[in-house]
């Protein structure tokens, strides 16, 4: 199958080159190679999808501690060289208790990690567990917005002391039904609590965060109201924490047809600070693995038109990660197969044909540059161009057929039971 499968990429190198030259083709396999993602930890620990946060049943083989996090995510890296660093929730991971997070075992994670060829990543105050039924920084209750500051400080000495600089805040905060709260208060007590915050941080520290990206979500767990619901609001309260605030887009956190890549463009062209958590989103909320689709395409051909990623500085780039909740698949397969089409949509972005893109927008030929525009993101099949970033790095072509081939899964299944 070997042999068959190098011809085969090679026939679709050879045919994308004859459509796009040889030149974009290279620069695609290139960048595509390139491309690192963060896995958050919880994508393959037991406590996600199974008992926490979310009902249900879990796959066999889940992780069920930051160790063996550690060995999935260290394992995936193998396959795809490709996810070196792991996201933490602070009372997921990094606690005792559940209540309160603690330095001294984000410290031992930091070692566990590194140990399997893997690092921390970013760092996430744990704003919906017990406690926060009236809100988090937007509670009525003057200790349980203490509680939370004090937490969201930890996050961002852990962050600024022992992982990569990146400190995401999501607040689950909102309401369910109209005069439960007043909406004004919820979004000033929000406000009140980022300033004291930022004001408690340490100058070392803040010197040392590359960013602090508030998430937004437009509904859920809060049905009638969100706190936090649209960029707008994220990007306000970001300049709060000055030159280091930003925004985190997650895909699934939008109303249905949401033209996210305009959302996008707007971050890069008003120069605000950015990440992105990568989804698919059927229902209402970010539960499924990475599609390969058009809207995907077009995200990232801004993403990489507005130098947001792929630079050598990094502090330039936006923040990538996989943040989607595999409740009924088996971890590892879902998040391989997110990488696939992460990789599939970059490749197609680089594809297209901007010379001649421009011409046609200059000349204000609306249909042929849509033609020109799909002719790459919608219509090009990029799998070859991802199998050859792989290839030329002597890794499988398809890590997801290594991954059935390692007989890992069976193995962590075993080891696992009790």
């Amino acid at each position: 199958m070997g042999n068959n499968l190098d011809e085969l990429i090679s026939k679709g190198i050879d045919y994308l080159k004859s459509n796009f030259g040889e030149e974009a083709v290279e620069m695609a396999i290139n960048f595509t190679k390139k491309f690192i993602v963060e896995v958050p930890g919880w994508q393959v620990w037991k406590g996600f999808g199974g008992g926490g946060r979310f009902e249900g049943g879990t796959t066999g083989g889940a992780a069920r501690n930051t160790e063996e996090i550690a060995q999935d995510i260290g394992f995936i890296n193998k396959l795809t060289n490709s996810t070196p660093t792991i996201g933490l929730h602070i009372l997921w991971f990094l606690s005792s208790d559940g209540i309160n997070g603690d330095f001294e075992i984000a410290k031992k994670v930091k070692k566990e990690f590194e140990s399997y060829g893997v690092r921390m990543g970013s760092i996430s105050p744990t704003y919906f567990l017990l406690g926060s039924e009236d809100g988090s920084f937007t509670s009525q209750d003057s200790n349980t917005r203490e509680r939370y500051i004090v937490q969201t400080l930890l996050g961002a000495k852990i962050s600024a002391e022992l992982s990569n600089g990146l400190l995401i805040l999501w607040f689950p905060d909102g309401t369910n039904y109209p005069g439960q709260r007043k909406l004004q208060d919820k979004i000033r007590l929000m406000k009140d609590c980022i300033i004291e915050f930022w004001n408690r941080v340490p100058n070392i520290q803040k010197e040392k965060l590359d960013k602090v990206l508030i998430e937004y979500k437009v509904f859920e767990p809060g049905t009638y109201s969100t706190t936090i619901p649209d960029w707008g609001t994220s990007a306000e309260l970001s300049r709060l924490i000055e030159r280091k605030g930003g925004v985190l887009v997650d895909l699934g956190h939008h109303h249905h047809s949401t033209n996210i890549e305009q959302i996008v463009a707007v971050l890069i062209a008003l120069g605000i600070p950015g990440g992105f958590h990568f989804n698919t989103r059927y229902a209402a909320d970010d539960d499924h693995s990475v599609q390969a689709d058009y809207q995907l395409s077009k995200i990232f051909y801004e993403l990489i038109q507005g130098n947001v990623i792929f630079n050598q500085n990094l502090s330039k780039n936006w923040a990538y990660a996989l943040d989607q909740m595999a409740r009924a698949e088996q971890r590892i397969p879902s998040i391989l197969k997110s990488v696939d089409a992460l990789k599939k949509s970059i490749a197609k972005a680089v594809l297209v044909n901007n010379d001649l893109l421009e011409k046609c927008q200059k000349e204000k030929d609306l249909i042929k540059a849509n033609v020109e525009f799909e002719k790459a993101l919608l219509y090009t099949d990029s799998s070859p161009i991802v199998m050859e970033s792989y290839r030329r790095q002597d890794l499988h072509p398809i890590p997801l057929v290594a991954y059935y081939e390692s007989g890992y899964q069976k193995k962590i299944e075993y080891e696992r039971k009790k």
